[in-house]
């Protein structure tokens, strides 16, 4: 019975790495099962390998728990054995934990060893290196982000998109009161255009009469 050795990285953290050894005939349901028992993440989540190509390109899904519409289009990880999906000594896949609140990883086997360990029991966590960022809970009043900044679930998206970070609080108050300042400055710009107006038209009207007089 052959061992496959995969090694796992996150796609957004480099430094966190897990090698595991796996035979070859049990399933993806074993492997996302391993991988997020090193990890210490909950398994129970909706995730999906992707055949991948050397440059990291999706190709056939594999789906745990996967959502109603994409149930008649993929194949099942706990009905799908590794060795039917390994084309190349090297390959790829592509992995989604979560699609809620989503980490990618790159799963790739870097070694194929031909008898396994009788001492072993597999999936066995051949190599772990990093501690796996903070997992952000859909449901949870506050989401601890990996860098380290703590944000109320309703606030966490908003602030994402901005790439914000704690020492950008300085920077974003004095841009909110540069905001406010500009758009007194052209209500102030407006007001004085409106009576400069009126009161052009008036020294105009004066000078003519005054004209008239004489």
């Amino acid at each position: 019975m052959a061992i496959y050795k995969f090694r796992i990285t996150f796609e957004d953290f480099d430094d966190v790495v897990r090698e595991i050894d796996i035979k070859s005939n049990q399933t993806f349901g074993d492997l996302h099962k391993a991988i997020h028992k090193s990890t210490g993440y909950n398994a129970e989540k909706s995730s999906s390998f992707y055949v991948s190509t050397d440059n990291w390109l999706k190709g056939d899904e594999i789906a745990y728990l996967p959502s109603e519409r994409k149930k008649d289009r993929v194949v099942l990880m706990e009905n799908s054995k590794l060795s039917g999906f390994i084309e190349d000594p090297h390959q790829k896949f592509y992995y989604t934990y979560n699609f809620d609140r989503p980490y990618d990883f790159h799963v790739e086997l870097v070694k194929i060893i031909l008898d396994a360990d009788p001492n072993i029991e597999y999936p066995f966590l051949a190599k772990s290196t990093g501690e796996a960022p903070k997992i952000m809970e859909q449901n949870s009043p506050t989401a601890v982000d990996p860098r380290g900044a703590i944000a109320s679930d309703s606030e966490f998206d908003f602030l994402n998109e901005m790439n914000f970070v704690p020492e950008d609080t300085d920077e974003l108050e004095a841009m909110g009161e540069m905001g406010i300042n500009e758009e007194e400055r052209d209500e102030d710009e407006e007001n004085e255009d409106e009576f400069g107006d009126e009161f052009s038209d008036s020294d105009a009207y004066d000078d003519d009469s005054q004209k008239d007089d004489y």
